[in-house]
């Protein structure tokens, strides 16, 4: 038991040491749950980054799913950046956060809407909560960086 304590103990450390994190909100007194701020560079389109607000309980199995999402345009999106992401429809996964040991699991996909060259990335949750799986969305549009292409017009 003892070792199972320590192990927990050594989790919740690693969890509060998350080198992205860059605010820490407490909720109050009287809960153990604060709001985390993280930042997140794209890992592919540099030029990105993304600020995530979530909630964590620290002596709780599993965290609450509200996520918020904000992307800006803080450097250079170049063509080459553009031409290597996943340009399906569902995009790729940029970040995973776990958010419980029941396999909840926070994600950040970046989707290219090639129509408006615009990048969108979405936070979801993997799990559903209080029937309605929780998600929040923020683009960024090329336009004015070296990677905007003039979309083509539909022929009439």
């Amino acid at each position: 038991m003892k070792k199972w304590c320590i192990g927990i103990s050594l989790l919740l450390l690693t969890v509060a040491c998350d080198k992205n994190e860059v605010g820490d909100i407490s909720l109050g007194v009287f809960t153990t749950q604060d709001i985390k701020l993280n930042t997140l560079v794209d890992p592919i389109v540099t030029g990105v980054t993304c600020h995530v607000a979530s909630i964590e309980a620290d002596l709780s199995l599993s965290d609450p799913s509200d996520s918020s999402i904000a992307c800006r345009q803080t450097g250079e999106i170049t063509a080459p950046m553009i031409a290597a992401i996943d340009k399906s429809k569902s995009g790729e996964v940029v970040f995973k956060k776990s958010k419980s040991i029941f396999f909840k699991t926070m994600k950040i996909r970046r989707v290219f809407d090639e129509q408006s060259q615009t990048l969108m990335y979405v936070s979801y949750s993997t799990k559903e909560t209080s029937g309605s799986f929780k998600h929040s969305l923020s683009t960024v549009p090329l336009w004015g960086t070296k990677a905007y292409q003039s979309p083509m017009k539909p022929s009439v």
